[in-house]
C-alpha cells in the first residue's frame, strides 16, 4: 500500500470495479486533500478530464501533478469558494480547459471545534455557513449557468449525515449541511426540466485530514465515541467515499434526482 502526496492510501484506486466516467468533464472543489484529492485522482484515473479548485495551492498542484505523472488529466486552480467572483472564475476557467461540464462536485468544506451551541462565536457559525453552504451556493449557481445551455449535467453536493440528524458539538456544521441538502432538493425539482441533476452525498466520518483535525480537538473519550457510532466500528475511507463518487459521476446514475447518497456504516440504520 502506498500513499500519495497528501496521506491517502492510493494503491487500488485504479483497481475498483470502474463505473463509466472515460470522457467526463469534471470539476472538484476542495480537491487537494481528503474526499476531494481521492474522487480527483480516481476519476482521472478512470479516463475523466478533471479541473479541481482549492484554497490550499501547494497541495493542489501536488495532486495535479501526480495525476500527470500517472498520465492522467487533473489542472489546479486556486479558488476561494466564499467569493462568487472567485468561483465564477474558476467555473470559466474550467469551461475553458475542458471544454465544457458534465459533472461538478462540490467538496469544500470546513469543521469547527466541537463545542456546545451556546459557546460558539459569531466567527465560527459565519465562518462555517460561508464556506460549507453559501459557497455550495455559489457553487451551484455557476454550474447551472455552464450547463442549461449545453445539455445539462450532474452537480454532486458532499454534504453530511450531520444535514440528516443531530450533531451534537458541530451545531454549526450540522446547520450548513442541512441548508446543502435544502438546496440540493430545491434544485433537483428546479433544473430537472433542463436535465441538470443534484444529488448529494452524506458521508460520516470519514478518516480525512479534516475529521483528523476535528478528532484532534476532542478527549480520548470523544474520540473512540466517535469511531464507534458506526455498527462497523470503524472511520469511512476516502476511497470508499470516492468510489460512490465516481458511480454518481457515471451515466449509471441517470435516474437518481435530489437523493441524499449517505455513506455512514448503518449509522442511520
Amino acid at each position: 500500500m502506498t500513499l500519495n502526496t497528501n496521506g491517502i492510501e492510493s494503491s487500488n484506486l485504479a483497481d475498483m470495479p470502474a463505473s463509466n466516467v472515460a470522457g467526463k468533464r469534471i470539476l472538484i472543489t476542495g480537491g487537494a486533500s481528503g474526499i476531494g484529492a481521492a474522487s480527483a485522482l480516481l476519476l482521472a484515473s478512470r479516463g475523466a478530464k478533471v479541473v479541481i479548485g482549492d484554497m490550499a495551492e501547494e497541495m493542489g498542484a501536488a495532486v495535479a501533478k501526480q495525476a500527470q505523472d500517472a498520465g492522467n488529466s487533473v489542472t489546479f486552480k486556486k479558488v476561494d469558494v466564499t467569493s462568487g467572483d472567485e468561483v465564477r472564475a474558476l467555473f470559466a476557467f474550467a469551461m475553458e480547459t475542458l471544454g465544457g461540464l458534465d459533472v461538478v462536485v462540490n467538496n469544500a468544506g470546513i469543521d469547527h471545534k466541537p463545542a456546545p451551541m451556546h459557546e460558539l462565536s459569531d466567527e465560527d457559525f459565519d465562518r462555517n455557513i460561508a464556506v460549507n453552504l453559501k459557497g455550495v451556493w455559489h457553487c451551484m449557481r455557476a454550474a447551472v449557468t455552464c450547463m442549461a445551455p449545453n445539455g445539462g449535467g450532474h452537480v454532486i453536493n458532499v454534504a453530511s449525515i450531520a444535514g440528516l440528524r443531530s450533531a451534537p458539538l458541530l451545531s454549526a456544521y450540522s446547520a450548513a449541511k442541512h441548508g446543502v441538502m435544502g438546496l440540493t432538493k430545491s434544485a433537483a425539482h428546479e433544473y430537472a426540466r433542463v436535465n441538470i441533476r443534484f444529488n448529494a452525498i452524506c458521508p460520516s466520518f470519514i478518516d480525512t485530514p479534516m475529521v483528523q483535525n476535528t478528532m484532534a480537538k476532542m478527549d480520548e473519550r470523544a474520540q473512540q465515541a466517535t469511531i464507534k457510532a458506526s455498527p462497523l466500528r470503524r472511520l469511512g475511507k476516502v476511497d470508499e467515499v470516492s468510489g460512490a463518487i465516481a458511480w454518481l459521476a457515471s451515466d449509471e446514475s441517470s435516474f437518481m434526482n435530489g437523493h441524499a447518497f449517505t455513506l455512514d456504516g448503518g449509522m442511520l440504520a
